[in-house]
């Protein structure tokens, strides 16, 4: 039994309208801005199980979320790299981290960023693993292309409209504020944030955005250059309604293949009423509760390993 938890607005229904350490390998992109309908190249690093085999292991494609990147996933990309011997994906979605710009960014732009990505690496039998808006993009790749996915692990959200926490909102203003300031230091940034986060570990989060650019200085002036977020705010600011809604209706579309939904009992992300849409999207779902808030992985990173290794163990055994 699931104790009753409500969303602050209605569920909604969208109608059709350089080598690292040993065994990990990055691949940058040279950002630039693409156009609204262009596929966008992401990159990721890449995390081989110690135990490589001549047989190809299917392989595990890991997602952020909002203001995340594939530089916070790492431990977790690594563990499941040794616990199942597979390789891991950690990518940077468009827009985040070093993966280039895009006008445009919503769920189907990014599915089709990740389908891309699975298609020009030629992977197979593909485990989509995502937190938060990685989640929903994992979602919108399988139901779009169930044919390159064998299953999704979603991280705390569900196939729902639901408005974003105002935290999100309260990020923006945050971050616009702190470039509007110069700041020279992260630790004048931090003072800027924390009138809006008091969580040191979501303001250390959210500033591995926070960045020097390197800029061609005249001859002779040594002054220091102002640091500025790598993400472009405007774009992920004028998205946020994007990433509160889900495009997709499950009277014509399903994911009839495993699908794991881990949510964190002290979020209000999956609600209890969105369960039963849940399962007319993906009818061979399992849900896993952990006490946790919306930062799972995070909060309660052993609990979290051990409810994907269940998940996925037993396919591992049965590909024995």
């Amino acid at each position: 039994m699931f104790a009753p938890r409500s969303l602050a607005r209605c569920i909604h229904l969208q109608q059709p309208k350089i080598n690292l350490a040993a065994g990990c390998h990055v691949r940058p992109i040279f950002r630039h801005s693409y156009s609204t309908n262009a596929v966008i190249p992401l990159s990721y690093t890449l995390h081989e199980p110690p135990n490589a085999t001549d047989k190809a292991q299917p392989p595990i494609i890991v997602m952020h979320g909002l203001f995340g990147s594939k530089q916070n996933n790492r431990s977790i990309s690594k563990m499941f790299a040794k616990d199942l011997n597979r390789p891991v994906y950690a990518v940077d979605l468009r827009n985040h981290g070093d993966s280039p710009h895009a006008t445009k960014h919503d769920y189907p732009a990014m599915a089709a960023d990740v389908e891309h990505f699975i298609e020009e690496k030629g992977l197979k039998d593909v485990t989509l693993l995502g937190h938060s808006m990685g989640a929903k993009t994992a979602m919108a790749v399988s139901l779009r292309r169930p044919e390159l996915v064998a299953n999704i692990i979603a991280v705390d959200n569900a196939p729902i409209e639901a408005a974003l926490s105002s935290s999100f909102g309260q990020y923006v203003q945050a971050m616009r504020r702190i470039e509007g300031s110069n700041v020279l230091k992260h630790s004048d940034a931090d003072a800027i944030l924390k009138e809006y986060e008091p969580n040191v570990v979501i303001r250390q989060f959210l500033l591995t955005n926070l960045t020097r650019p390197v800029k061609e200085q005249p001859t002779g002036d040594n002054s220091p250059v102002p640091m500025k977020f790598r993400v472009p705010i405007r774009t992920l600011a004028k998205s946020l309604d994007e990433m509160a809604g889900f495009p997709y209706h499950p009277d014509k579309i399903r994911f009839e293949k495993p699908a794991l939904f881990i949510r964190g009992t002290k979020s209000k992300y999956v609600p209890d009423e969105a369960i039963p849409l849940i399962g007319r999207f993906f009818p061979y779902f399992r849900l896993k509760d952990i006490d946790a808030g919306h930062w799972v992985i995070s909060e309660a990173p052993e609990k979290f390993r051990e409810a994907v290794l269940e998940f996925l163990q037993p396919v591992e055994d049965n590909n024995i």
